[in-house]
């Protein structure tokens, strides 16, 4: 993770208008540029990435936070109003233009998969029922 993304992420976070609110903005700014770094034909060292990553999220907002739990966040009912917000959206945007606006259903569906696949359960929940309904969107905009 190099300075100029950390320094993007920080810049959303810092446009969120109470703490509570650019907490959430950095846990789905961070998510997202995690998940995006997956995309490659590369091999992979995890514990590497996740190291840095992790030392990234403890100097921004302080323990407790990891990026396993990030990716759990990502996966919950209460990274809803983040990606609900049209703010959110417009400044990630205009700001992290690494990670394409387009590409964050793509993303969390993949977190989605990897959460199925270690849990064994079905997906299932607010996270889902929001990714299909953007999918949903899609396909009536592909109509006009």
């Amino acid at each position: 993770m190099d300075t100029i993304n950390k320094d993007k992420i920080l810049a959303v976070t810092r446009q969120g208008r109470t703490r509570v609110e650019a907490t959430d903005w950095f846990r789905v700014a961070t998510g997202l540029y995690y998940l995006a770094g997956l995309m490659t034909k590369e091999a992979i060292d995890f514990a590497k990435v996740d190291r840095e990553y992790n030392r990234f999220i403890y100097q921004s907002i302080g323990g407790g936070h990891t990026i396993t739990s990030i990716l759990q966040f990502l996966s919950g009912e209460k990274v809803l109003p983040t990606l609900q917000s049209a703010r959110f959206m417009a400044v990630f945007g205009e700001t992290c233009t690494e990670v394409p606006a387009d590409s964050i259903p793509f993303l969390l569906e993949l977190n989605l998969g990897v959460a199925k696949n270690i849990s064994k359960l079905e997906v299932a929940g607010p996270v889902h029922e929001w990714l299909q309904r953007q999918k949903g969107e899609g396909k009536a905009d592909e109509g006009l």
